[in-house]
């Protein structure tokens, strides 16, 4: 559509000498953020403890429009502050006595992307990208990190009508959180990528929207044993909303069901499912809801044993505790019960408890009980503060790669954020 004014204008000398090209910089915006957090962690698996003080810097700058191209370039830093043998850096520094705490220090090109949108109803994106789809169940850019996931990928959207938006991304590598830093166990290194990804998402009414995704992740570490075992197909779908009940309550509710089984060049060969059901409520100043996650166990039928339901591209803090006691899940499976609330103190402070009841899928493993506490404040138009505390408690059975039970591990955050 745009085509037919691009060889006389955006190809011409007119382009730089009537001053479009220069506009299009000049009326670009310069985006910079800055995030201090100390993080402690203790843990039974380990002898000693993890005191890990990060400053995370970015600094951006994305152009203006111009014949509804757009870029953006941001480059990341993460520096630690004091001694960096006081942390695990991500199995990074030597420190493997300690908890892991996954911000290794870096710096590396963040984002780089050229985009195309055509009156909001098409649109591209082709370079180092943040894609983060739904609720980061199964794609998202694990913002809690220091170093946030970002993917070379191209994407592509499409609205041919209001209540309907597809999307599609095909990934080539994925940048995860512990950056590329030397000295990595394999398990944490990049990915290299050869994967599909298509969420179509359609909302008839005003009380909620249909989705349904498939994933198709065929995900190499380049090397290890298990270096193709991330590499999983999912398919599934959710319906999600809300709607008011009375004047003052609004109730929140979601359900979602997926199917998943082996893909590209995975040894394993299995099928597992996964369902959520969640219910939330709203009635200021308070907030509150209660839900159930099944991440099911399926047989590997290509050699003895079980596989728990992957989620490798997943904002995984979001999940099952905030204690990441889970970011693999186990071979028998996960079984979550969690609930929450929440309540709006004065100067405006969101006080939330959340509680997470967990056990196998398969088995009837007691994986124990989680306990986590958050309170926020928001410091003016550019800046927040937060304080954050995790108990896992754990029983007869204990998260992977844990040999002894009853494991019992503590973590604390405090951060402040600046955002321009």
């Amino acid at each position: 559509i745009v085509f037919g004014d691009w060889s006389s204008d955006v190809c011409s000398s007119d382009l730089f000498f009537n001053g479009k090209l220069p506009d299009a910089i000049a009326q670009g915006k310069f985006s910079l953020n800055a995030r201090l957090r100390y993080e402690f962690a203790e843990d039974d698996r380990f002898a000693k403890d993890s005191n890990a003080a990060t400053l995370r810097t970015r600094f951006g700058f994305t152009t203006a429009p111009l014949y509804g191209f757009t870029a953006m370039l941001e480059g990341e830093n993460i520096a630690v502050l004091g001694p960096e043998h006081n942390f695990n850096a991500a199995g990074s520094n030597g420190q493997g006595t300690r908890p892991p705490v996954a911000d290794p220090p870096t710096t590396e090109l963040n984002q780089a992307w050229l985009a195309y949108n055509y009156d909001n109803q098409v649109g591209a994106k082709i370079g180092r990208q943040r894609i983060a789809l739904d609720n980061h169940r199964f794609i998202g850019d694990v913002g809690w990190r220091q170093n946030m996931q970002t993917f070379d990928a191209v994407s592509a959207t499409f609205t041919p009508v209001k209540e309907l938006d597809l999307y599609y991304g095909y990934l080539w590598e994925v940048n995860r959180v512990f950056g590329d830093v030397s000295g990595l166990p394999v398990a944490n290194r990049d990915f290299d990528s050869d994967s599909h990804l298509l969420n179509i998402s359609y909302a008839p009414f005003e009380y909620g929207r249909f989705v349904g995704y498939a994933y198709l992740l065929d995900l190499d570490l380049g090397a290890g044993a298990t270096r193709f075992d991330n590499s999983c197909a999912t398919y599934g779908g959710y319906f999600a909303g809300s709607a008011p009940v009375t004047d003052t309550l609004a109730l929140g509710y979601r359900a979602e069901v997926a199917w998943q089984t082996d893909y590209a060049d995975s040894a394993l060969d299995y099928d597992a499912l996964y369902y959520n059901f969640e219910l939330s409520g709203n009635v200021k100043p308070f907030a509150f809801g209660v839900g159930y996650e099944v991440l099911s166990s399926g047989r590997n039928d290509s050699a003895p044993g079980r596989v728990g339901f992957k989620t490798p591209l997943a904002t995984l803090h979001a999940s099952n505790g905030w204690a990441d006691m889970y970011l693999a899940t186990p071979n028998a499976g996960l079984r979550d019960l969690y609930a929450y609330v929440q309540v709006t103190l004065p100067g405006q402070m969101p006080l939330r408890f959340v509680y997470h009841k967990l056990d196998a899928d398969k088995g009837g493993a007691d994986f124990g009980h989680e306990y986590d506490v958050v309170l926020s404040k928001k410091l003016g138009k550019h800046s927040s503060a937060m304080l954050k505390y995790s108990y896992y408690h754990g029983r007869d059975a204990a998260p992977p790669a844990i040999a002894a039970a009853n494991v019992d591990a503590h973590k604390f955050w405090a951060q402040i954020e600046f955002n321009y």
